[in-house]
């Protein structure tokens, strides 16, 4: 059955293409998003769900969201999602932060021109019939200093125009490093750094609890005076009441703000200065990034659902189109090993340690680890997978170690996951080969081979004469028929371990005649 997309909010009619054209099932019900209700009624028949910034997905919305795999927003700011909940259903969320960056950073700049030569407020003026010629003082931007508050994607552009109009730049930005600060041409500074010295200062971080009021009154009166502030980033970033404060003492020059803490801003601490310009939020509103965000939006869940590939997921590590098909043999085999791993185990897990050897530590381990977990926890809690796993781990307390060694020994590539609980340590190792079939190769330090099967039977014994015969005696009048039958011992007469695959389903009265053979320690049926 073809993948079904729902689009709730206003979306360019070439992303509707590329999801035909790609065989996904697509509906355009751009009204939606400003319906909850009837979108919380339906969403329940869609793996796919593309918005904008009208559509909210809550945490209602999500319960009824029983087949949806992946929410793409076409844009930057997923304040619209509820993130945590959408992990914990295990649902991908996908933004396109690279559609818009162009767009906005040539917003940032437009409203550092107008606000430089006081443009709004002079073509007011020039239209009602005035020629205030003498009224309109502006000031040059060349060889001025600008103080950019994050310098990601967006930051950089802006970097790189400002450096073009022959400003100086300066930038604050904990995750700028001094190498790619040189390849950008800015200088990497401290906050008060900047804000002692900039000129003009442009924000361009996404809000967090770090990033909320990082021009506080506190910092606002450490800038330099006559400074002007140009926010095209988040609401939320800069105190607006203090800024309003400052602009009244004249301490602050003038501000251009193109997003607010309450949006649709219909009033505002800002509105009604002369030096002040306000956008309602138009930084990514050019039919190129519009076009831009939708199109990505469009191919970005279509790769995701029918090839596994996921990009700029913002709850998920990035896979490739390339590397998806070499990782998909790899997350089956790191998950079934996590399964098999939470069948035997009754009591509560303290840590998870998951090592891996060989090429298989090139991988995207993250993902890897995440299937390791969603396995392991399935058995006891059901309705979990990939994308919920690592945040459900979290909640429970289960420290979650990983690591990574180049040489495999034996094998190319070596997963091995270890649980810890207070009782026991129990570990179990696979690969996969040639065939592309994840195996099981090594069991608490046995060494076996077995494939991973529907129904199995799994048995831990001491090593003694007759226990084979006897077990496959009891199989064979339980009317179970053997389809692989895998065993390993650690020397002679020390313990031993029987793996078997059966066709149907092994029944507990036969677990409870196996338990009681001589020498069995324990008897278990595992599916996966």
């Amino acid at each position: 059955m073809a993948p079904r997309v729902l689009i709730s909010d206003a979306l360019s009619p070439a992303a509707v293409q590329i999801f035909k054209d790609r065989g996904i099932e697509v509906d355009f019900q751009p009204a939606l998003g400003k319906d909850k209700d009837k979108l919380a009624e339906i969403i329940g028949n869609y793996d796919g769900l593309a918005i904008r910034s009208a559509t909210k997905v809550t945490p209602k919305i999500l319960a009824n969201a029983t087949r949806l795999k992946v929410v793409g927003r076409a844009g930057i700011g997923v304040d619209n999602v509820d993130i945590p909940a959408a992990t914990a259903k295990g649902v991908i969320v996908m933004n396109t932060p690279f559609g818009n960056s162009i767009t906005t950073a040539e917003h940032a700049i437009a409203m550092m021109f107008a606000l430089a030569r006081e443009i709004p407020a002079a073509d007011a003026s020039t239209q009602a019939g005035k020629w205030e010629k003498n009224r309109f003082m502006g000031v040059e931007l060349t060889a001025k200093t600008l103080g950019i508050i994050g310098c990601g994607n967006i930051g950089s552009i802006v970097a790189d125009r400002a450096i073009g109009l022959k400003m100086k730049v300066i930038a604050f930005d904990p995750f700028l490093s001094p190498e790619r600060a040189k390849d950008i041409g800015v200088e990497k500074v401290e906050l008060d750094d900047l804000l002692a010295r900039a000129d003009v200062i442009t924000l361009h971080t996404p809000l967090t609890d770090k990033t909320r009021n990082v021009l506080s009154a506190e910092a606002i009166a450490k800038t330099k005076k006559g400074v002007r502030i140009v926010n095209c980033a988040r609401g939320g970033l800069v105190d607006e009441a203090a800024l309003a404060q400052a602009l009244e003492s004249g301490h602050v020059a003038g501000a251009a703000f193109d997003v607010f803490i309450t949006e649709p801003a219909t009033e505002n601490p800002l509105f009604g200065y002369p030096n002040v310009i306000c956008t309602p939020h138009l930084g990514a509103s050019t039919t190129e990034a519009q076009e831009n965000v939708a199109l990505q939006v469009a191919e970005q869940m279509s790769d995701y659902l029918l090839r596994g590939a996921i990009s700029n997921a913002v709850n998920f590590p990035s896979i490739t189109a390339e590397e998806a098909p070499k990782l998909k043999p790899f997350i089956e085999l790191a998950e079934k090993l996590g399964s098999f791993a939470g069948q035997l185990t009754d009591t509560d897990i303290q840590t998870v340690r998951i090592t891996y050897d060989g090429a298989v530590a090139g991988l995207k381990i993250k993902a890897l680890t995440s299937a390791a977990v969603a396995g392991l926890l399935r058995p006891a809690l059901a309705d979990i997978n990939v994308v919920s796993a690592p945040s459900i781990a979290k909640e429970r307390g289960i420290v979650v170690e990983e690591t990574t060694r180049e040489i495999a020994g034996d094998y190319e590539s070596l997963i091995t996951l270890t649980v810890i609980t207070e009782k026991m340590e129990r570990s179990i190792s696979g690969t996969v080969f040639a065939d592309g079939r994840p195996r099981i190769v090594d069991i608490k330090g046995i060494k076996v081979d077995a494939e991973f099967a529907p129904s199995m039977l799994y048995v831990t014994n001491e090593d003694r004469p007759g226990f084979v015969g006897r077990f496959a005696s009891l199989l064979g009048d339980a009317g179970l028929n053997i389809a692989t039958f895998a065993l390993g011992r650690d020397r002679q007469g020390g313990d031993a371990i029987a793996l078997v695959e059966v066709d149907g389903k092994v029944p507990a009265e036969l677990v409870d005649k196996v338990q009681q053979l001589p020498s069995v320690k324990q008897a278990k049926p595992l599916a996966f």
